[in-house]
């Protein structure tokens, strides 16, 4: 971890990994039709993988595969005006793989959504980019004026 003035600290690659896989949901940035899109999915951190479970007639899986996509998670407290938020930069793909499709199958990983969700996306994470701020006091108040 580096340290940043005014309370902020940047996160090394194993803080960013704990804390993705602290978190249940974040949200997958991609491109569709030329613009980016953001979906909030459920996910899990496998073998540094960014593991996310869909269906496979969704736009998400037929847009993603072979793709640059990024991958953000957070976790924030507006009341201490604190947090954390990590960033995945990394390559998406759909898991073919029987064998690999049955392993995922077992981490428990239950889709939030409703359906048949039995399409597996993996996220390398290649670009880990994480920042945490710590705890801040409330900008005093100002008098008002006369």
């Amino acid at each position: 971890m580096r340290a940043e003035a005014d309370g902020l600290t940047w996160l090394d690659r194993g803080e960013c990994l704990r804390l993705l896989a602290s978190v249940p949901v974040g949200r997958l940035i991609f491109t569709m039709n030329a613009l980016p899109t953001v979906r909030v999915v459920n996910f899990a951190v496998v073998d540094d993988l960014v593991l996310v479970r869909t269906a496979a007639d969704t736009t998400m899986a037929s847009k993603v595969h072979g793709a640059i996509v990024s991958f953000e998670a957070d976790e924030l407290d507006a009341a201490t005006r604190s947090g954390w938020s990590v960033t995945v930069t990394g390559l998406a793909e759909l898991v073919t793989d029987s064998a690999a499709v049955a392993r995922y199958q077992e981490i428990p990983l239950v889709p939030w959504a409703p359906g048949v969700r039995d399409q597996f996306i993996t996220i390398t994470t290649e670009i880990l980019d994480g920042l945490r701020i710590a705890r801040q006091q409330p900008p005093a108040a100002h008098p008002a004026s006369a």
